[in-house]
């Protein structure tokens, strides 16, 4: 009786190494096709070259039709401001007219290069120089004179107390790109320190009193 109890003990003894070891080998042999595919990975990784052409000229085109022409071209980083200076957005494109384009028209840049047209109303005549609105004040009051009001609001901190007169008569001042200022308080060159500020203002195209 003891030795068929030994010949079993034996025998299972075989059997769970051998499993073991088959397992052993199966464990290796996966691992190392992982390897063999991360190496494939890497190494099929390549650096993209942005493509470069020449910029069209879009001055004087509707700014709808510039913005497709320079995709057409191959840009379509593309965006646009007010080349009054006014702060307007360009909510419905085919209303508004290219007076400038920030790369100039034949250069040669990466396709991916931003293009920002100056644009203007279609009735409206371009300014001889395009113009930007005003800076961020900081911490001194800037000369908003003959800017537009919402212009001077943007340009203030977004915490200052403003006030909005009409300058001329007693009209509700609704769409602020729409009315230039014509006095402020405090005055340009005035240290700001949170102070309230006073604007009184007309309707581009009237004069101020």
């Amino acid at each position: 009786m003891a030795n068929h109890r030994t010949t079993a003990v034996v025998t299972i003894g075989l059997l769970v190494f051998g499993g073991s070891a088959a397992a052993c080998k199966n464990t290796t042999g996966s691992g190392s096709t992982a390897g063999t595919s991360s190496s494939t990975a890497t190494g099929s990784s390549d650096a993209k070259t942005t493509e470069k052409k020449a910029v069209p000229n879009l001055v004087g085109m509707g700014l709808q039709s510039a913005q497709d022409a320079a995709q057409a071209a191959g840009f379509y980083t593309l965006k646009s401001h007010d080349s009054l200076g006014r702060d307007r957005n360009q909510i419905l494109d085919r209303d508004w007219k290219v007076c400038s384009q920030s790369v100039t028209a034949g250069k040669t840049v990466p396709t991916d290069t931003e293009l920002d047209f100056g644009a203007v109303k279609l009735k409206e005549d371009c300014p001889a120089k395009d113009q930007t609105a005003p800076a961020d004040a900081g911490g001194t009051m800037p000369d908003f004179k003959g800017k537009s009001v919402k212009a001077a609001r943007v340009a203030l901190d977004s915490g200052t107390s403003i006030t909005v007169k009409d300058a001329s008569e007693n009209r509700f001042i609704l769409v602020e790109s729409n009315w230039q200022v014509c006095s402020q308080s405090p005055a340009a060159g005035t240290t700001l320190n949170g102070q309230p500020v006073e604007f009184t203002a007309v309707k581009f195209g009237e004069s101020c009193p």
